[in-house]
């Protein structure tokens, strides 16, 4: 593997552990020219296309690299771990192509991801829910505060959330 660095053509691997439920390999490398260090990611190509239908109706293909990327933007600043998100996004990808679908509405996609965020860091989940959802105003936040603490107090006198 290359240095993105110096340009160097031999790294050496100095660390590898598992991501996404086993399906990805992380690997910590280091330059011997430069010492620089990095990350990179193994995982099996996918034989089949999973395409993404858009809000307009228009087609593309699906892109791991842009769920993990709103779902990072979404997690700046808390608690989470790059794990953390590199799990929700390979779960999230499994789950879709699992299911054999060979296209998906964005709006789908949308929804796994705040279901993975309200599992992992509440307030991931309501910045990420503000543009899904196309929050416009004081009160839409408000609303959905609300909701996700009657949420947690159900869940907290044992009901399940349920009033």
């Amino acid at each position: 593997m290359r240095c993105p660095s110096c340009g160097a053509m031999e790294t050496r691997v100095i660390e590898t552990r598992t991501a996404g439920e086993g399906r990805i390999i992380r690997r910590r490398r280091e330059c011997p020219d430069c010492s620089h260090r990095f990350t990179t990611y193994e995982k099996a190509e996918e034989k089949r296309t999973l395409r993404v239908i858009k809000k307009d109706g228009s087609r593309e293909t699906f892109s791991r690299d842009k769920v993990l990327r709103g779902i990072s933007r979404a997690c700046e600043k808390l608690p989470v771990s790059l794990e953390q998100i590199e799990d929700l996004a390979a779960k999230i990808e499994d789950g879709l192509r699992s299911e054999g679908l060979g296209e998906v509405p964005v709006s789908e996609i949308g929804r796994r991801v705040m279901e993975g965020l309200r599992e992992i860091n509440q307030v991931a989940y309501v910045r990420f829910a503000s543009v899904y959802r196309e929050f416009t105003d004081l009160q839409s936040f408000q609303q959905e505060i609300a909701r996700l603490i009657g949420e947690k107090e159900g869940n907290r006198n044992g009901n399940g959330g349920k009033s």
